[in-house]
């Protein structure tokens, strides 16, 4: 009687977490931090991730800071802005923020143009979404 329980237990939190998967998220970038420097957002996406398609990344910050999503990995690594895609200027961040959709499976860039908030290594993260498990 008891392992027919235990089983049980087990389908119904997987269910549960299959549902909570198919549920988009809204998350805010560096949690309580927000989008500012001196803080590893590499790190934090990691601690964050898996993302699903359709969850949105908000951005909240300051001025000076920026939001810009880099086309590849070559200038994510050179902090090369000649060909992102400026997201949120300077003037976007505050109040509810700036959000970004994820909405395909593939590789999203971003990084902040600001002083050397992004050669630095710190304002910078990238984010790849799965698609979500259909229950």
């Amino acid at each position: 009687m008891k392992m027919g329980f235990g089983y049980a237990f087990q389908a119904f939190v997987l269910v549960l977490s299959v549902a909570m998967a198919a549920e988009a998220r809204s998350i805010v970038v560096g949690g309580s931090e927000n989008w500012r420097p001196g803080f590893n957002y590499t790190d934090w996406a990691l601690k964050n991730s898996p993302f699903y398609i359709n969850d949105t990344l908000v951005f909240k910050y300051e001025a000076p800071h920026n939001v810009y999503l880099l086309p590849n990995l070559w200038s994510f690594i050179k902090c090369d802005f000649k060909d992102a895609k400026l997201i949120a200027s300077a003037e976007d961040g505050g109040g509810d923020g700036v959000k970004v959709d994820l909405t395909a499976t593939r590789l999203y860039y971003f990084a902040s143009s600001d002083s050397d908030d992004c050669s630095a290594g710190m304002m910078k993260f990238f984010a790849v979404p799965l698609p979500r498990l259909q229950g």
